[in-house]
């Protein structure tokens, strides 16, 4: 498994933490986890929403199995992320909320918040939150005597979200030009998807653009 970490400029601070944690809730599975920033002292006024397109172009083109996200709130991230073809996230600000989404919804991508009550000892409660989301298989169902049930309406979900979606090649050229154009320009992201993504339409609409 692959994790990208990015999250949106305004929580720049919180990029180093944000990856620590996944490191280290991720360990015990053996999964990679890039940082694709924003990072501390980075000079770039990168939105939640150019940050979701990034995430949203990272899992289209399978450079990436999973995205850990979030910006001030994690509400704006969380709507920028599921308005994206091929994404299904998740908002988690408790360890709860991580586990039973991880568990039952099995999202590709979580968005938390890294600004609203994030107070002291906000880094255990973040530790703790990615602790829980990567704590078992995903879709595994909870609890367990209706996991059956659980995954079969995950499986529902997913078939809704794929219909109602365009397919990431065919939906980046409608999108508004200057907010692709800024997404394009995080060349950590596209030099990774050129060099790792597994989806040759998403990676021949960024070869196009760049």
């Amino acid at each position: 498994m692959t994790v990208g970490i990015i999250q949106a400029a305004s929580q720049r601070e919180k990029n180093g933490l944000l990856y620590e944690c996944t490191v280290n809730a991720t360990r015990a599975m053996g999964a990679e986890v890039v940082n694709f920033g924003v990072f501390p002292g980075e000079d770039a006024d990168i939105t939640y929403v150019e940050a979701a397109l990034c995430a949203g172009l990272l899992l289209a083109s399978g450079a990436v199995d999973f995205i850990v996200t979030g910006c001030s709130s994690g509400q704006g991230m969380m709507l920028a992320c599921n308005s994206l073809p091929g994404v299904l996230c998740g908002y988690a600000p408790t360890p709860q909320d991580a586990f039973l989404f991880g568990r039952i919804n099995a999202g590709n991508a979580v968005s938390l918040p890294l600004g609203l009550n994030f107070g002291w000892s906000g880094e255990i409660n973040l530790q703790c939150t990615l602790d829980k989301l990567f704590d078992g298989p995903f879709g595994a169902g909870y609890p367990p005597a209706d996991a059956p049930r659980k995954a079969a309406d995950t499986a529902r979900l997913k078939g809704i979200n794929a219909a109602t979606k365009r397919p990431m090649a065919e939906a980046f050229p409608l999108y508004d030009k200057a907010v692709a154009g800024r997404a394009l320009k995080r060349r950590a992201v596209t030099d990774y998807i050129l060099s790792h993504g597994t989806d040759e339409s998403v990676k021949a609409l960024i070869r196009a653009a760049l």
